[in-house]
């Protein structure tokens, strides 16, 4: 049965968001986008109802993801189960990934480049290890392997990670500065063949 519409009235506590009232008495809350177009002494139908209450869930959907993307980049794979944990719909959740993909938001080729560049410049790591990473994060095979043709080849990588390492341990004796230093490198992903000179490189540079 139709029902009409008494009361909008928007929320103390949160001003962007709307309660609606049905014949007299509260029927749900709706975000200002979603009851922009909403009118007191409006008739609503039991189907509009349930599209505006779907409506209203999308969009709550979509502005918690947008709230995660604001904190740093993440997969899609990431954002889905932020999602899923919130309870939401998969339908919805399904509908919230196709619009932040079609918004350029979210996509996963973006988010691999974007996460090589920064630990290649901030933390450098071998190509194996940002593989696993990535792979962890839930991205295909497609895009990681497509965003590690981007990164300088691996002796320069364990070099740019060891030789900041290094200054921590510029009082060690040899034995334990290639012990500590060897194995930060092996952390970050580095191969033994790449390592075993690579240490011996900064620690004559460090004591030239």
């Amino acid at each position: 049965m139709a029902q009409m519409i008494t009361a909008l009235k928007v929320q103390k506590r949160n001003p962007n968001r709307v309660n609606v009232y049905l014949d007299g008495e509260f029927a749900f809350g709706l975000s200002r986008a979603a009851a922009a177009w909403l009118r007191v002494n409006q008739t609503l139908s039991p189907e509009k109802i349930t599209a505006l209450r779907a409506q209203d869930t999308q969009e709550a959907a979509f502005q918690q993801a947008l709230r995660l993307l604001s904190y740093r980049p993440r997969s899609v794979a990431e954002v889905r189960k932020k999602l899923v944990d919130k309870d939401f719909d998969p339908a919805v959740i399904e509908a919230v990934i196709n619009r932040l993909i079609e918004g350029n938001y979210l996509g996963d080729q973006a988010f691999a480049e974007e996460w090589v560049e920064n630990r290649s410049t901030f933390r450098p790591r071998s190509r194996r290890m940002l593989h696993y990473e990535l792979r962890q994060k839930g991205v295909a095979e497609e895009h990681i392997q497509s965003a590690l043709t981007r990164i300088e080849d691996e002796p320069e990588l364990a070099y740019q990670a060891g030789i900041r390492y290094a200054d921590r341990l510029a009082d060690l004796d040899w034995e334990t500065f290639r012990r500590r230093l060897g194995a930060f490198l092996q952390r970050r992903g580095f191969s033994y063949g790449t390592i075993s000179p690579l240490v011996k490189r900064i620690w004559d540079e460090k004591h030239s």
